[in-house]
C-alpha cells in the first residue's frame, strides 16, 4: 500500500540472490540423493590370495609420504607415520615405505634412520598382542583399557619395556631437532667428513638411501622388514618443481626402478594408518576379478585425533567423507581429496597397457597325401 519506488533495485539483488542461493542449494543436494555405503570381506580376500599355509598372492603395494620441511612438521609425527605403516597387517615382501624428503633436511635423513632402528622392536611387539593403532605416539597415549581381550601374560612387562623405549626414543629424536636448530655457518657435515648435499634445498642432486628390506636389518625376532627408503629428489634453480605433485612424481618414477608395486597409497606425513587391516581392505575392491580392472583409486576417510566426534557440523569432515562422498559414489566416484587414497599405478602412466599383436589367423593349405603319412611315420 505504501510502495518505496528507491528500494526496487534493492528489492531485485535480494530476490536474485535468493534465487542463486537456491539453485546452488539444489546443486549440492543432488550428488546426495544416491548414497553407497560399501563393505568389505577379510576372510574372502584370505581365503582367495592369502590362504594360511600357502605363498601369498596379495598383490604389493608402495606407501609415500611426503614432507617438506621438518621444523615446521615434527619429525616425530613423521616417525609415527612411517611406524604405523612398516607395522601394517601385510606380507612384508609386498609393503614398501618411500618418504619424500622436499626439504632435503639432514634432520629427516637422521630421524629415519632412527626410526628403523626402532622399528625393529616396534613392529614384532604390535604383530605379536595384535596392537591397534600401530603408531606408538596415539597408542600409548589413549584413554582406553588396553588390557581388555589380552590374554598372554607376558603383555603387560613388555608394553611398558616398550613404552620406555620409546620414550627413549623420543628423547633422541628432540636432540636431534635441537641440533639441528643450530645450523653451523659452513653447512652440515656427514658422518664421514664429506659435505650434506641438501646443504643447498634449493639447488642439490637427488639423493636416495635404503635403510631396510630384504637386503637390510631384521627385527629382534629375526623376522624381515618391509622396505624402507628415503628419497629427496633433485632440485635446480629456475625450474618449476610442482611441491607436492612433483614429490609424488619423482617417488613414482624412484619405487618404479626399486619395488614397482601395481599399488600406491599415499599419505601426508601426519596422517598415520589408524587401522592396520587398511591395505587389505582396498585390496578387496582394487583385486576384484571383475571391478579391479576398471578402477582408478580408492579413497580412505580422513579422521582427526582430538575432535568431538558426536558434533557432525563442527566437524566439517564427517560431513565430507560419510555424506557427500558416499553421495559421489553414487554418480560417477568419490574425488581425490590429496591423501590417504591408494592408486592404481597403471592408472597414474596416462596410458592403456601394451596391447600384444594380434596372431595371424590359422589356415590350412592342401598337403599331399604322402606328406601326411611320412610325418606320421616319423612321429
Amino acid at each position: 500500500m505504501t510502495p518505496a519506488n528507491d528500494a526496487i533495485p534493492l528489492w531485485l539483488v535480494s530476490v536474485i540472490c535468493e534465487l542463486w542461493f537456491a539453485l546452488s542449494w539444489i546443486l549440492d543436494q543432488l550428488p546426495k540423493w544416491s548414497p553407497v555405503t560399501r563393505e568389505t570381506y577379510l576372510d574372502r580376500l584370505a581365503l582367495r590370495y592369502d590362504r594360511e599355509g600357502e605363498p601369498s598372492r596379495l598383490s604389493p603395494i608402495d606407501f609415500f609420504v611426503s614432507t617438506v620441511d621438518p621444523l615446521k612438521e615434527p619429525p616425530i609425527i613423521t616417525a609415527n607415520t612411517v611406524l604405523s605403516i612398516l607395522a601394517v597387517d601385510y606380507p612384508v615382501d609386498r609393503n614398501s615405505c618411500y618418504v619424500s624428503d622436499d626439504g632435503a633436511s639432514m634432520l629427516c635423513f637422521d630421524t629415519l634412520s632412527e626410526t628403523a632402528e626402532f622399528a625393529r622392536r616396534w613392529v614384532p611387539f604390535c604383530k605379536k598382542f595384535a596392537i591397534e593403532p600401530r603408531a606408538p605416539e596415539f597408542y600409548f597415549s589413549q584413554k582406553i583399557d588396553y588390557l581388555k581381550d589380552k590374554v598372554q601374560p607376558t603383555f603387560v612387562k613388555e608394553r611398558r619395556a616398550m613404552k620406555r623405549e620409546y620414550e627413549e626414543f623420543k628423547v633422541r629424536i628432540n636432540g636431534l631437532v635441537a641440533k639441528a636448530e643450530k645450523k653451523p655457518e659452513e653447512g652440515w657435515v656427514m658422518q664421514d667428513g664429506t659435505p650434506w648435499p641438501g646443504n643447498n634445498t634449493r639447488d642439490h642432486p637427488g639423493m636416495i638411501q635404503v635403510y631396510l628390506g630384504s637386503q637390510g636389518a631384521l627385527d629382534v625376532e629375526g623376522h624381515e622388514l618391509p622396505r624402507l627408503v628415503y628419497v629427496s629428489r633433485e632440485k635446480r634453480p629456475g625450474h618449476n618443481h610442482h611441491k607436492k605433485a612433483g614429490a609424488m612424481n619423482a617417488l613414482v618414477r624412484v619405487s618404479a626402478v626399486l619395488t614397482n608395486a601395481p599399488f600406491i597409497l599415499n599419505l601426508d606425513c601426519d596422517h598415520y594408518v589408524n587401522n592396520s587391516k587398511a591395505v587389505r581392505e582396498a585390496m578387496c575392491f582394487l583385486m576384484d576379478p571383475q571391478l579391479g580392472k576398471k578402477l582408478c583409486y580408492v579413497q580412505f576417510p580422513q579422521r582427526f585425533d582430538g575432535i568431538d566426534l558426536h558434533d557432525r557440523y563442527a566437524n566439517r569432515n564427517v560431513v565430507f567423507f560419510d555424506i557427500n562422498m558416499k553421495g559421489l559414489d553414487g554418480i560417477q566416484g568419490p574425488v581425490y581429496v590429496g591423501t590417504g587414497c591408494v592408486f592404481n599405478r597403471q592408472a597414474l602412466y596416462g596410458y592403456d597397457p601394451p596391447r600384444p599383436e594380434k596372431r595371424p589367423k590359422m589356415t590350412s593349405a592342401p598337403r599331399a597325401p604322402g606328406v601326411l603319412q611320412e610325418a606320421g611315420q616319423e612321429g
